[in-house]
């Protein structure tokens, strides 16, 4: 037994890969950090970079938590307490303190009944999605929503499955129209915050959607949305797109790894739904959850959002958000209006997306450029992320930069 005649069909795969510019390349590997200093956010160290220190514009840490001494503090104090690992899934002896009181303060965060932890988010809506999928059930979803979602309903086995084009609400009514009679129920699933473009779904506009349809449905019609990116960055107290738009999800899935500054993935919801998936989710049931100190860490980061201090990392996040969409449009780049710190500066060309990420990685600024077929045709971008530990100097720097590339 052996890889030999497996290896050379691998290897044509990675060339039709490289050939359709969907590989991804190597990984930068960051080997350290420079603290902020004369009025510079933190920069980061690379292998291979010698000495060269990077401005990161391609980080989801939004509040900057993974630095903050509170959220370190608590996670090397529940390690030295309790040790690294939960060594067993949750129903077997992997359940500890630190998870059921973070279980109990995000259900408090979001005003549910109940919550859930798993390894991370991507586990969660594969793990969450399926269960609430029968072979009676529709499932709709967003043209832009993320890989995991797609890969969630792809393991689910629904009656049928229908995609609107992104936030279309004509579109979703026609839908939830169209299948009356056909199936006794309907999940509307889609993205919060839908991460390569700082856009929000209309949950209140998708809410009314499904109101006024859902007495046609035997079972009725839920609505489950992971807002991975907009949970701890979005809305004035990080409540995400529920707080922005005043409407609230059935499910909602969120993460830990993101505004947080930990690990690890969960969902809110009644105590029924989360009762229910306690027993039938097999991403919670035969995996190991996120080890207890990085439940201690992401509480610690849950009680810095929820006091002034966070709401003072909001803040700022909103106000160098709305600093750097106006320095865009001064150069003349095209991005996208909003409050989320996700700013895309869409390019439309992929030779040119290419030019300008090389650009700024030899000005040593990380971005993410996408390019067709990772986006569609037209739509290529420089996806730039603001997080509350960058400076106003920072942002100069940035955008000195870009005018550089202008010119």
């Amino acid at each position: 037994m052996s890889l030999k005649k497996l290896e050379p069909l691998l290897t044509g795969k990675l060339t039709q890969l490289q050939q359709q510019g969907l590989c991804k390349g190597n990984e930068k590997v960051i080997t350290g950090m420079k603290a902020a200093a004369d009025g510079f956010g933190p920069r980061y160290f690379l292998e291979g970079c010698g000495d060269r220190a990077f401005l990161r514009m391609n980080s989801n840490s939004y509040l900057g938590l993974a630095m903050h001494p509170q959220v370190i503090k608590a996670e090397a104090e529940a390690a030295e307490k309790l040790g690294t690992g939960p060594g067993a899934v949750r129903f077997i002896s992997g359940t500890y303190r630190p998870h059921i009181e973070l279980e109990q303060k995000l259900a408090e965060f979001h005003g549910r009944e109940s919550a859930m932890l798993f390894s991370s988010a991507y586990t969660t809506v594969t793990g969450v999605l399926p269960q609430f999928i029968s072979a009676d059930t529709l499932v709709v979803s967003d043209a832009l929503n993320h890989n995991c979602i797609i890969n969630a309903i792809r393991l689910s086995h629904p009656a049928g499955k229908e995609i609107y084009a992104h936030a279309d609400m004509t579109a979703l009514d026609k839908i939830l129209e169209a299948y009356k009679g056909r199936v006794k129920r309907v999940c509307v699933v889609t993205d919060g915050i839908f991460s390569m473009r700082g856009d929000y779904a209309p949950l209140d506009r998708i809410n009314a959607c499904c109101k006024r349809h859902e007495g046609a449905y035997e079972e009725g019609i839920i609505t489950l949305v992971d807002d991975s990116h907009g949970v701890g960055a979005f809305g004035r107290a990080g409540r995400g797109t529920e707080e922005y738009t005043e409407a609230k999800a059935d499910i909602l899935i969120a993460t830990l790894g993101k505004a947080f500054g930990v690990n690890g993935g969960y969902v809110v919801s009644s105590s029924a739904a989360i009762a229910y998936l306690r027993e039938t989710s097999p991403f919670y049931i035969y995996s190991n959850p996120i080890t207890p100190a990085e439940a201690a860490a992401a509480g610690a980061a849950l009680d810095i959002v929820t006091n002034d201090e966070g709401l003072q990392l909001l803040e700022k996040l909103r106000l160098f958000s709305a600093r750097l969409r106006s320095g865009l449009e001064q150069l003349g780049f095209e991005t996208l209006p909003g409050e989320h710190p996700i700013v895309p500066v869409l390019i439309r060309d992929s030779g040119k997306t290419s030019a300008l990420a090389a650009h700024l990685l030899a000005n040593n600024i990380l971005v993410t450029g996408l390019n067709y077929p990772v986006v569609p045709q037209g739509e290529q971008e420089i996806r730039l992320q603001v997080c509350a530990e960058h400076t106003g100097k920072d942002l100069d720097y940035l955008l000195a930069k870009l005018a550089d590339f202008k010119r």
